[in-house]
């Protein structure tokens, strides 16, 4: 697979975790589980292929995806399906940075894949248009970033109080939520009411979703699992409540995702039918 990654430039950077377009992937599985990382995706084909949201339990197919479309704030994880030789370009935006740009609520969005047309319209084709004409990479970022600039409305960026809060569940272990709230200039309905208009997910939600990715950051770094170990340093209050969590993002108990080698792959994608 052919990946590169863009440098985000100011003012944009406050807003846009990352961009990157990836080409000539070539999975060995036809259907992939993808669980929540705490952003909000937007996902251009740039091969012609339709893509497929599958019901997690079932696997039979629910939605597709043509174009250009929006992964909202997950609390669940995704079942999609997986494509040779594919190609796609992605923004991936911060926590309560994908408003500016979408103009939507993000409580909107959240828990859903959503046509990305069906927000930007004309100006998103048009983007992908620019996209495939494109001989480069760096001639699609540019591309990008003209987007970025045309679309960013200075009105629609999270209050500074909201902004706080983000930064301080993101860096505060997960048994000090009350302390990482606890700064805002506010009643806790306004807190929640201005997470679910510039985030899309309530503060408590949004640590959970943070706490589990920090699982994979231990899973990742460690040579040796102690589950009780991680269990204890993620803050959960023992370890059924962890392996409640652990199932309710991943789909799979802890023992079921070792066993499946989840952890030498992609920290947040999981093939389901590696002979696919």
């Amino acid at each position: 697979m052919k990946f590169e990654a863009h440098d985000v430039a100011a003012p944009h950077s406050d807003h846009v975790e990352a961009i990157f377009h990836f080409s000539e992937f070539t999975p060995d599985h036809s259907i992939e589980r993808v669980v929540p990382t705490g952003h909000v995706f937007l996902l251009i084909e740039l091969d012609g292929m339709q893509r497929t949201v599958f019901d997690n339990k079932s696997l039979q197919p629910l939605s597709v995806c043509n174009d250009a479309w929006i992964s909202g704030m997950q609390q669940h994880y995704l079942s999609i399906s997986a494509h040779q030789n594919s190609s796609m370009f992605v923004i991936q935006f911060r926590a309560a940075g994908a408003y500016p740009y979408l103009h939507t609520p993000m409580h909107e969005l959240s828990n859903r894949v959503t046509p990305a047309a069906e927000l930007a319209g004309a100006e998103l084709l048009a983007l992908r248009r620019e996209l495939l004409n494109s001989t480069t990479s760096a001639e699609k970022f540019s591309a990008a970033e003209r987007w970025l600039d045309a679309r960013l409305r200075i009105d629609l960026i999270a209050p500074d109080g909201v902004a706080s809060v983000v930064a301080a569940l993101q860096a505060a272990p997960a048994n000090e939520f009350a302390a990482a709230v606890s700064n805002f200039d506010g009643s806790q309905k306004h807190l929640i009411d201005q997470f679910h208009k510039y985030v899309g997910l309530t503060p408590k939600r949004y640590q959970r979703v943070l706490r589990f990715n920090e699982i994979f950051g231990h899973i990742q770094r460690e040579q040796q699992l102690d589950w009780a170990d991680i269990a204890a340093r993620c803050g959960y209050s023992d370890q059924s409540h962890f392996i409640r969590e652990f199932k309710h993002f991943s789909g799979f108990n802890p023992s079921e995702f070792i066993r499946e080698r989840f952890d030498e792959g992609e920290a947040n994608f999981f093939p389901l039918d590696r002979d696919g």
